[in-house]
């Protein structure tokens, strides 16, 4: 592909009125169409928004019948956000549109939603298509959902365009299946078409050319990018917008260069919006945090706060960056200059003296024509100095948010080429032999997140619009130095709707001192001894993070071996807090970390060898045989010790935020080990803070809805992800289920209604229904439907859920006729269970590893040191959960 020259232009929007709005209003859309493609029933996303079905009663899609099929994605990628909308599609045969209806006095948001999947045995790659508009848009050419979506990493995707009022007063939407030798199709799974205001009216001055303007108002935009730059919560989500359903994004991978500035927040400060334009601009939220270059004077005038962004050849960008002074109050104490595509876009910029007082909001337009030729840069590069020449009391710059939009061009087009995978993904998918399969059980592990992940039961939709593997694929095709790690290469083939940090993954170094010192540090030379150079036969299980391999050190420890993909530089993050809580925290019921390796660029986590695997391998989809109920039970039990140990037996209060069945992990004596902290957070550190506020991490069908709402995490995040883990145990059937019929897809909410139905005994596992004892089996569940409560204050702690599992143990035994002493002995010796003790291969889904050995005499007398510990703090639970006071637990 030809490298592309930049020619780039500039405007000044400053919006500053004079008569004070204050705080922003909510809009509130006069229309609001939300299709569910290719369903017969309407339903709910994850926001609680309510999505019609495109069905016959309607007349969006005349004559959907004889030009199209209703179809069912063949399976669901964990990190979708709902199953609504993108569990089922509409896919076209021939050419076809929807019909709608619209205010044609109004701008109108039209989003596309797709979820590259097999559809009723059509392969992902069979998808290829157009879509184009009855006012002569053509928004996609030649468009491939599925290459997209490998070339970006995204598991879906959303297109979301800002259409100009229609004088006919109808938008249709085209799809049209491009004919390429074989069938080809067409499909969609969802449209949103909202009214918005009109926030786009005011003309923009080229850079450069100070006597040309850019006319946006009549144009059709394309969202690019939205980002929230600097803010207290990293991703706005669609709810908390000031009415226009927009996703502002967290800025970080976006920032370009060693240095990142400084973060700050005024979460309490009154934001007064000063023109009816302004009030719909941005919300509050996001001109409440900023990222200034910070306070060394003589270090800022030597270095430009700068932002990358990938952008397509042939077109005219809009960029608007959003300012609000939040701690000065005075012109001249803060200027500084604007650069676009190394052009000075604004010289002397001085927020104060734009907007006139602190806390009040402006932002400025930039139009920027990106051409497609030789030789030419690829990316938009926005940049901010200290001006120098005007001598401001501060030398310094900030920046709040940032937008680009794409503009259509002369012939109403606004489609671009499928991206290229990189270079590197192809080569390890070839080299694993995946041939495109995307969608695997055993591949489900997260990474730092761009934007929420829904939860069952009232999680949220979330918007993907060119996530930040944009990036990555523009360096790997620029061939620059940094293209090891560009990105967008996972050897999983995961797709994942996620971005990768800007910070490489290959230099060594990503641990501080204080925590390269924490545990044994592994040359690169003894790993690849152990794993035989990395064989893959020795492979045990493969995430987002990179493979797992079981591995025998000097002496004969067996270990797993988890290894970050050396193509990609995603991780680091996850590396850092994995060590840092592991090596801090030893508990019975907790994996144990061995050591680490960062030698060579590489980062790699040694961990014991867990000889069972994990535990969602013995219900449902490991092929191993099923666990007894008594198996099942003493596992729930001990990895309910971990959790409730992490939330209140450690310094401070640990909440794991990945609570789920490939998580708790099985040594050889059937003893439950919580597992995979790459995603734990410290929980409040005062006794007045209740929470913790954070961007949304989690796993599908296990995420805590209030948490998604509120973006407030807890420990009773993890409780009621630890109830759908009870539920699971007891149902042998995944949190989520797509194959099953509406009411039974939520494991979470199908039990809750068996519960109320009375119908739990006939939905439990054939295997173990007959071997539990009623009153064991009425606590159980008791306890998990108290975990999934809606309300998180209304959950019980984990001390209360150990509490009552113990409880239900000792109505088994009751049942069983076992004492406590034999009890104990069978437990603590790994033959309570009754179920299968052989040495079984492990074949983990996950980047769960293990934890029981140790590597020097040193690190053993630890060991044993704090396991002597554990045991004792062990006995003396158990004497306190034999001596209940309530016979009904708590």
């Amino acid at each position: 592909m030809a490298r592309r020259s930049v020619v780039v232009v500039v405007l000044l929007v400053v919006v500053a009125g004079v008569v004070g709005i204050g705080e922003a209003k909510v809009y509130n859309p006069t229309e609001q169409i939300l299709v569910n493609c290719g369903s017969a029933t309407d339903g709910l996303d994850g926001d609680g928004r309510k999505w019609i079905a495109d069905t016959n009663e309607n007349s969006w899609l005349p004559d959907s019948g004889k030009s199209s099929l209703m179809a069912a994605a063949d399976d669901m990628e964990q990190s979708l956000p709902s199953t609504i909308p993108y569990m089922t599609a509409r896919v076209f045969t021939v050419e076809a549109s929807y019909n709608f209806t619209v205010n044609k006095n109004e701008r109108h948001w039209l989003r596309l939603h797709f979820y590259p999947a097999c559809y009723n045995g059509l392969s992902a790659d069979d998808f290829q298509f157009s879509v184009t508009t009855s006012t002569g848009l053509t928004l996609l050419r030649n468009f491939s959902a599925y290459l997209t979506g490998k070339a970006l990493t995204q598991a879906f995707l959303v297109r979301e365009y800002s259409l100009p009022p229609t004088p006919s007063g109808f938008v249709t939407v085209t799809f049209t299946p491009m004919p390429l030798g074989n069938d080809t199709y067409a499909f969609i799974n969802g449209i949103e078409l909202i009214s918005m205001p009109e926030i786009f009216g005011d003309p923009a001055t080229m850079v450069g050319f100070a006597d040309q303007t850019v006319d946006f108002a009549a144009s059709t935009l394309q969202t690019m990018y939205r980002l929230n730059v600097g803010g207290s919560q990293p991703l706005i989500p669609p709810s908390n917008d000031s009415g226009l359903t927009r996703t502002w994004y967290d800025d970080t991978p976006y920032v370009f260069g060693p240095t990142q500035g400084v973060v700050y927040q005024a979460p309490h400060l009154h934001i007064d919006y000063q023109s009816d334009t302004a009030e719909y601009a941005a919300p509050p939220d996001v001109y409440r945090g900023s990222r200034s270059m910070g306070t060394d004077a003589r270090a800022n005038q030597n270095y430009n706060l700068t932002w990358l962004m990938a952008v397509d050849g042939n077109f005219t960008y809009v960029a608007r960056l959003h300012f609000c002074e939040l701690l000065l109050t005075r012109a001249n104490q803060r200027a500084f200059d604007v650069y676009v595509n190394n052009r000075t876009a604004q010289s002397d910029a001085d927020v104060i003296g734009m907007a006139g007082e602190r806390g009040a909001p402006v932002y400025k337009d930039f139009a920027v024509h990106v051409a497609d030729e030789p030789g030419a840069d690829e990316a938009m590069w926005v940049a901010l100095h200290p001006s120098v020449a005007l001598r401001p009391q501060f030398y310094d710059a900030i920046l709040n948010g940032l937008e680009v939009f794409k503009l259509n061009d002369s012939t109403g087009n606004l489609a671009a080429p499928n991206p290229e995978p990189s270079r590197m993904l192809a080569k390890a998918e070839l080299g694993r032999g995946d041939h495109g399969t995307h969608h695997h059980e055993a591949e489900e592990r997260h990474h730092d997140m761009a934007w929420v992940m829904g939860g069952t039961a009232g999680g949220a939709a979330a918007l993907g619009i060119f996530a930040a593997a944009c990036v990555a694929v523009y360096h790997d095709r620029k061939n620059m130095s940094r293209d090891a790690a560009a990105g967008g290469s996972h050897t999983s083939g995961l797709w994942l709707p996620l971005y990768h940090s800007h910070t490489s993954g290959k230099s060594s170094g990503h641990l501080a001192a204080n925590l390269a010192g924490m545990c044994r540090h592994f040359s690169f030379s003894e790993i690849k001894a152990a794993t035989k150079n990395f064989s893959e036969s020795l492979v045990i299980g493969v995430g987002g993070f990179g493979k797992v391999y079981r591995g025998v050190l000097e002496g004969g420890t067996k270990v797993a071996i988890k290894r970050s993909n050396p193509s990609s530089e995603q991780g680091v993050h996850e590396f850092q807090t994995e060590v840092e809580m592991l090596s801090k925290l030893r508990h019975r019921h907790l994996v144990s970390l061995i050591g680490f390796c960062e030698d060579a660029g590489e980062m790699i986590l040694v961990y014991d060898y867990m000889e069972h695997g994990t535990l969602r391998e013995h219900l449902y989809s490991g092929g191993k045989p099923p666990l007894t109920w008594r198996t099942r039970l003493d596992i729930c039990i001990g990895a309910a010790r971990g959790l409730h140990y992490l939330h209140t037996g450690a310094k401070y209060t640990i909440i794991h935020r990945d609570v789920k069945t490939t998580n708790i992990l099985v040594d050889d004596n059937w003893v439950a080990k919580v597992s995979d902290f790459g995603l734990s957070k410290s929980g409040p550190t005062t006794v007045n803070q209740t929470h913790v506020s954070t961007m949304v991490k989690g796993s599908f069908g296990y995420l805590d809805p209030e948490y998604f709402r509120r973006q407030q995490l807890t420990d009773k995040s993890d409780v009621y992800s630890f109830g759908v883990v009870l539920f699971e145990v007891l149902f042998a059937r995944p949190a989520l289920d797509p194959k099953q019929e509406r009411e039974k897809m939520c494991l979470a909410d199908y039990a809750i209604i068996c519960q109320r139905e009375g119908t739990l005994h006939e939905a439990v596992d054939p295997v173990i229904r007959d071997q539990i004892a009623p009153e064991c089996l009425r606590k159980f569940a008791d306890t998990a439907e108290k975990c999934v409560n809606e309300v998180g204050t209304d959950r019980p702690s984990m001390g209360d859920v150990l509490w009552n599992l113990e409880f239900a143990l000792q109505m088994q035994d009751s049942f069983e006729g076992i004492t406590g002493s034999s009890r104990g002995r069978s437990v603590e010796g790994g033959e309570s269970s009754g179920g299968p003790t052989a040495g079984l291969e492990t074949t983990t889904g996950d980047d769960s590893v293990g934890s029981a050995g140790s590597v020097t005499t040193t690190a053993r007398a630890h060991e044993t040191r704090v396991v002597v510990e554990e045991t004792d703090d062990e006995l003396a639970n158990s004497a306190a959960f034999s001596q209940l006071v309530r016979p009904t637990g708590r």
